[in-house]
């Protein structure tokens, strides 16, 4: 009887106008700085020349955007939190032809279900504007009210009827990072609009309007100023505008690289790729230059309903923006003289090198090529130079001295080398009976170092063994009390983009605790007065802080805490570069070092800081 009565109710139903926003609202809000993106587009769409954007608690608390744009009607301000309600779109043409930031309609309707949402609105014509509040997703206030021209909105407590989205929210301090990203990118694709930013009544940003390399020596730094080369090609499918950096102003971490199509910030790794092959032969290895390129192009040609956040779209021809993009990229690189020798006749990448369509690229995004044939001739006279080397260190292998005694291990090392461990690291052997021995260690490619053991011998990466050194006494001094600081003769002035100035404010009195002397001078200026006594690489102080603060930024290791982090950011800021020259005791000294550490075997960041190689497994391979 029960089984009957199942299958003659009815099971589907539809959802409550409530819960199907909150579903949307997992797609289109997924943190503060959604919103902030949702609301200052909106403004833009409304032709706002004023943009100002106060945060609190890193927008969890509070996001206000208080615009001079055109305003709303007293039913239209009721009629946008209406899900799918949107004065951008009539009709399916009209996505083929899409100009404004913002057309699905859904941005308001989900901010308004998971947040208290206040909006005070007037159009120049009237006399009254339209005061709203919207709770849960449902309507509770809707009055005339005295407001100015434009629109005012409020989103407080932002998922507060979402506990658990709440609770997945990052710290402020990565929470910020986020919003600063979506404010300097509607920043950088408007410079003719004025933008500010408030975070806890500071104020962070000042933009006035102005044309676009000035807004971006205002969003990065004056000391890009001088490193900008404009970009300007024009074709009947598109035009590609903007700058890019010289090739001596790179970063290690990412950040300062931009696309903008029809001024939408989007993220491509295929286009990233063309303008780092265009780079090519002229960066250091794992760098970034910097860019801020805009794409024009009919609106036809794209699709930018590919997903919610509209940051990802689709050309009806990407090889041909891919060359375009290159060839424009390496044209101003060779007018502005910063190229190697470039030879402007038609590109010889369309006919010898096939383009890779985006499928073919690696994850890692790396750029690809044939190098040149002088850098090949220097690496086999490098490699023939080395394989001399090899030869003679393992001369004499075969027949092991009797006078090399074992050494034992450090007492901590030796302990992290039980069987209790063993289990757990992968490619590394934990039966080693020596670690010195008495032929000196030995240095290969300006990056592996060898030392001999009585099995065989470890091959040491210098820089993740500095790393993992580096990081533990750096973690020791922000734990116990702070570090030694070398006092500066002279204290120097460091000039921060908003945005670092910002980071480093943050994290100013943990800096200080590894060693630093640093104090706010006014603005996005700080004076350095010392900096860490323990032995770093060899660098100028604001380079090492600079360094710093990419690494944070590039830090995104969830389990991390701040301490860790911060640690982890300024050992590889300051630790031994790989292609770094070191001398036999230099070597002899980080080898003591790193068997000292509690934890040797990985870098902070995971990488293997040594690998084992037996004798016999070496024998074998030969005999084979």
């Amino acid at each position: 009887m029960l089984l009957t009565s199942f299958f003659m109710t009815n099971v589907i139903q539809l959802l409550p106008e409530s819960v199907v926003n909150q579903i949307a609202a997992g797609e289109v809000v997924q943190r503060p700085a959604s919103v902030v993106k949702e609301l200052i587009e909106n403004a833009l769409d409304a032709g706002a020349t004023q943009i100002q954007l106060i945060v609190r608690d890193a927008g969890k608390t509070l996001i206000q955007v208080v615009d001079n744009g055109c305003g709303m009607s007293e039913t239209d301000a009721r009629m946008c939190f209406e899900r799918h309600a949107t004065s951008k779109i009539r009709d399916a043409r009209d996505l083929f032809s899409i100009r404004t930031m913002g057309f699905r309609g859904e941005a308001l309707a989900s901010i308004a279900a998971v947040a208290q949402v206040e909006l005070r609105t007037r159009r120049a014509t009237d006399e009254l504007g339209t005061r709203v509040i919207m709770e849960d997703g449902l309507l509770k206030v809707h009055e005339p009210c005295h407001s100015p021209p434009g629109t005012n909105i409020v989103v407080r407590n932002l998922f507060y009827n979402v506990p658990a989205r709440r609770n997945f929210l990052k710290s402020d301090l990565v929470e910020m990072r986020h919003i600063l990203d979506e404010f300097q990118h509607l920043a950088l694709a408007n410079p003719e609009v004025s933008f500010s930013l408030y975070h806890n009544e500071q104020e962070l940003f000042h933009l006035v309007s102005g044309n676009l390399r000035t807004r971006i020596v205002k969003v990065f730094g004056e000391a890009v100023n001088k490193k900008l080369v404009p970009v300007r090609e024009e074709t009947e499918i598109l035009t590609i505008s903007g700058f890019v950096g010289k090739p001596d102003y790179f970063r290690k971490a990412r950040g300062e690289q931009m696309f903008f199509v029809n001024r939408r910030y989007i993220k491509s790794a295929y286009l990233h790729h063309a303008v780092m092959s265009a780079y090519e032969g002229m960066l250091p290895p794992d760098t970034y230059p910097l860019y801020v390129l805009f794409i024009d192009i009919d609106p036809a040609r794209i699709d930018v309903n590919v997903h919610p956040t509209k940051q990802e779209i689709k050309f009806d021809d990407e090889r041909l923006v891919y060359n375009y993009l290159k060839v424009a990229v390496r044209h101003a690189l060779g007018i502005h003289n910063v190229t190697p020798t470039l030879d402007f006749e038609p590109e010889p990448a369309f006919i010898a090198k096939p383009v890779p369509w985006p499928e073919e690229l690696p994850a890692a995004e790396r750029t690809v090529g044939a190098a040149n044939i002088d850098r090949s001739t220097r690496e086999r006279s490098a490699e023939e130079r080395q394989l001399r080397h090899w030869q003679r260190l393992f001369e004499g292998l075969d027949t092991p001295s009797s006078e090399q005694a074992p050494i034992t291990l450090p007492s901590r090392a030796t302990d992290l080398f039980s069987d209790e461990t063993s289990h757990t690291l992968e490619g590394v052997d934990t039966d080693i009976p020596a670690l010195k021995s008495q032929r000196p260690p030995y240095q290969i490619h300006g990056q592996y170092i060898i030392t001999h053991i009585k099995s065989g011998f470890l091959l040491i990466d210098q820089q993740a063994a500095s790393e993992r050194i580096l990081f533990e006494r750096y973690l020791e001094a922000l734990r116990q009390q702070p570090a030694a600081v070398q006092q500066l003769l002279f204290p120097k002035n460091l000039e921060l983009s908003p945005a670092d100035a910002a980071l480093l404010r943050s994290i100013l009195p943990e800096v200080n605790r590894l060693g630093f002397d640093i104090t706010e001078f006014g603005g996005n200026t700080f004076v350095i007065h010392g900096v860490p006594a323990m032995p770093t690489v060899n660098q100028t102080e604001e380079t090492l802080l600079e360094r710093l603060l990419d690494q944070y930024k590039r830090d995104v290791t969830p389990d991390m805490g701040l301490h860790e982090r911060l640690a982890s950011a300024l050992a590889r800021s300051a630790a031994v570069r790989a292609g770094q020259p070191l001398s036999t005791e230099e070597m002899q000294s980080l080898i003591d070092q790193l068997f000292a550490c509690a934890q040797p075997y990985r870098s902070p960041s995971g990488r293997l800081c040594f690998i084992t190689f037996e004798l016999e497994d070496l024998q074998r391979r030969f005999a084979s």
